[in-house]
């Protein structure tokens, strides 16, 4: 990745010097940091100061993401000021950029959120925030048909909700990597060569991930994507009104339409984000919180969870009880609650299922948040919607829906976060949440043994709670990827 580094190294030069930062957004300033960093320590991402003697530096919480760039954001965040619920927005609209396979304003997702020491009648339960990928209400139509953007509306309602920093900065870090250009990482060119084909034949599509010769971008070749900086530039200086709404969502949709998608600018007026109740189940001490449907893939681990909770050792019977529930509620619906107390389901397969990417943020204070957001097929329809920069997710009912699944542990009685699980890998996504959590409770340390293929975890833990003892938390990103961990405890 030399090569890139020193791009964007020299890329950052001709910007201007030190003084002639002070003029740019907070948000483009964090992304240049980021970028920065790279140019001088190469692809591990930016170095730690020595700490001084018997002095370690200050907790400010922790980050695990499937990408680097992204976590990096985040953990800058973090490092801001800003809380667990401002990191992940940035996280997400920063996976956006860097890991468009799987992330995108055209798609969705699900994020589970804790807040630290909150009381009253709920004890400070955590909440779901529900913004999965729509479909049109006309049904499918055009030849490759699209979803409803949620990405967006569903990070502002985050924001909106429990976010400190204002939306604008945490936009603009992810605006100034598309405008700048990022280095390849290595999960997204693994994903670029798994679908070169049927993605770079769409022009739009080749023109921002094909490299001079036509190949794939590799590792380390820079990605620029100038239409898409321009359409995060609308949105974080015009509002999410007007991307869902206004002459900015009209383009979106008339955009969509040429691209073959489908969608209609009344389809995203009327597609909005919900808050959920989750899924809870008592551990130990401890109480765990799992995404609701129809983000199902949290009903999934929830089974897997009580069964591994139980009998540590029965993997194969908790998958096939995730299965069969996940199944259950797709054919028919119905109480999750009841589904889960079930004596007995039938027997059940999954078709192959979409990929996804998932992310948790703690801050120091002890909020948390885990997610699991997709594009419904690894770069979605393999299109990109003219002039918008945008891919386009694919639509429910052209591919199935993945199992989005994370899910957060707390203490009721002393109001303290414990763990955040937030799992991928198509089929292995639901029972990845549900081993990887019943490891970390039972281990007390974050993913002590990879959870089960093909699922993939990203797990962040204090073993001693938050608010509590900072020194026992850790986080881990799944070992078998190349993703980003950040923020052992002190």
């Amino acid at each position: 990745m030399r090569s890139s580094v020193s791009a964007a190294g020299r890329r950052l030069t001709e910007i201007g010097p030190v003084s002639t930062l002070g003029v740019l957004s907070r948000g483009t300033r964090l992304a240049l940091r980021v970028i920065a960093g790279l140019a001088l320590v190469g692809c591990g991402g930016p170095s730690k100061p020595a700490p001084q003697a018997n002095r370690p530096p200050p907790f400010i919480g922790s980050v695990v993401s499937p990408e680097p760039l992204a976590g990096q954001v985040a953990r800058m965040v973090l490092a801001d000021g800003g809380n667990a619920a401002d990191a992940a927005v940035a996280l997400g609209f920063a996976l956006a950029v860097t890991l468009p396979s799987r992330a995108g304003l055209g798609g969705g997702g699900a994020c589970m959120v804790y807040e630290a020491g909150t009381k009253g009648p709920d004890q400070g339960a955590p909440e779901a925030v529900l913004f999965l990928p729509a479909a049109p209400s006309g049904g499918l139509a055009g030849d490759r048909p699209a979803a409803v953007p949620m990405l967006a509306r569903g990070l502002y309602l985050l924001h909106a909700r429990y976010g400190r920093l204002p939306i604008e900065q945490l936009i603009g870090s992810a605006q100034a990597m598309a405008r700048l250009g990022v280095p390849v990482s290595q999960p997204l060119a693994e994903d670029l060569n798994a679908v070169a084909g049927p993605l770079l034949a769409d022009p739009a599509a080749r023109a921002i991930f094909a490299g001079p010769s036509g190949a794939p971008l590799a590792p380390g070749q820079t990605l620029v994507q100038v239409d898409l900086s321009a359409t995060l530039s609308q949105l974080r200086l015009n509002g999410i009104t007007d991307f869902y709404a206004g002459p900015l969502g009209r383009s979106i949709a008339t955009a969509a339409t040429e691209a073959g998608g489908g969608f209609s600018l009344a389809d995203m007026t009327r597609a909005v984000p919900a808050l959920g109740t989750p899924i809870t189940v008592v551990a130990g001490f401890s109480r765990v919180a799992f995404l609701p449907p129809p983000a199902d893939g949290g009903l999934a681990a929830a089974a897997a969870f009580g069964d591994l909770w139980r009998n540590p050792d029965d993997v194969a019977g908790a998958e096939a009880h995730a299965v069969s529930v996940a199944a259950a509620w797709r054919a028919s619906g119905g109480d999750p609650e009841a589904l889960l107390a079930a004596k007995t389901l039938p027997a059940a397969t999954l078709p192959a299922l979409p990929a996804s990417a998932a992310f948790a943020t703690l801050d120091a204070q002890g909020n948390a948040v885990g997610c699991a957001i997709t594009m419904n097929n690894l770069f979605g329809t393999g299109r990109i919607a003219p002039g918008t920069g945008m891919l386009l997710a694919a639509a429910p009912g052209s591919r199935p829906l993945p199992l989005l699944a994370a899910a957060i542990a707390w203490n009721r009685n002393v109001h303290a976060f414990r763990a955040v699980v937030a799992g991928s890998g198509q089929n292995g996504a639901a029972l990845a949440v549900a081993a990887a959590m019943a490891n970390t409770l039972k281990t007390k340390q974050p993913m002590p043994v990879p959870v089960p293929e093909p699922g993939r975890a990203q797990v962040i833990a204090c073993s001693r709670f938050l608010p509590g003892d900072p020194a026992s938390c850790a986080a881990a990103t799944d070992p078998r990827g190349n993703g980003y961990a950040f923020g052992g405890g002190s």
